[in-house]
């Protein structure tokens, strides 16, 4: 399943992280995470501390991630409605959900101020980076002055996490472009 080029911590790595994705971290054994990855027997504890450790590894990698392809949309040319549209409307695997996004209804991963961090962290880290968009298109007169960056940057965001669950629950990515479409409409400039 993976490069034989890969080694055997990244193969760990991605195994967890598909696996978190797909099963959460109750879900996702040791040896799940052995057999996905092709790893010998007692290769997760030889390269990590424990199911925690690596599934920490996995989280911030995950992370890291998501905020370079949001980045790499946010930060590309274009006036900041069509930044903000490009980052919504990006190519997803809706039905799937968000592997950041997920990680906050895993019960396990909440619990664990550790776990926790790299996905609090990211979504900070987006609802910031929006929020600076939308403050810049408020100066060039692109927004209304009365909106508040930081509020819009949280509606952005609910809109995509909210609409992962949507999608999921009725098995049509339809639920998810419907709210994009939405807040966009919500955001397009007056001409």
């Amino acid at each position: 399943m993976y490069s034989e080029r890969m080694s055997t911590p990244e193969r760990l790595i991605e195994a967890t992280r598909e696996l978190l994705w797909e099963r959460g971290y109750v879900g996702t054994s040791p040896k799940a995470i052995l057999e996905r990855s092709g790893a010998g027997q007692g290769s997760m504890y030889h390269h990590f501390k424990g199911k925690s450790d690596l599934a920490l590894a996995a989280i911030r990698r995950s992370a890291e991630e998501m905020r370079a392809t949001a980045e790499g949309v946010l930060g590309s040319p274009g006036t900041p409605y069509e930044r903000i549209e490009a980052y919504l409307r990006r190519e997803r695997d809706v039905l799937r959900g968000c592997p950041v996004g997920r990680l906050t209804m895993d019960p396990e991963i909440v619990a664990s101020d550790e776990l926790r961090a790299p996905v609090d962290e990211t979504l900070d880290w987006l609802r910031e980076r929006l929020a600076g968009i939308v403050e810049e298109g408020k100066e060039q007169g692109q927004f209304a002055p009365g909106l508040d960056g930081e509020e819009i940057a949280a509606a952005i965001v609910a809109t995509v996490q909210g609409g992962y669950v949507l999608a999921r629950a009725s098995g049509s990515p339809a639920a998810f472009d419907t709210g994009v479409r939405g807040l966009l409409a919500l955001l397009r400039p007056a001409d």
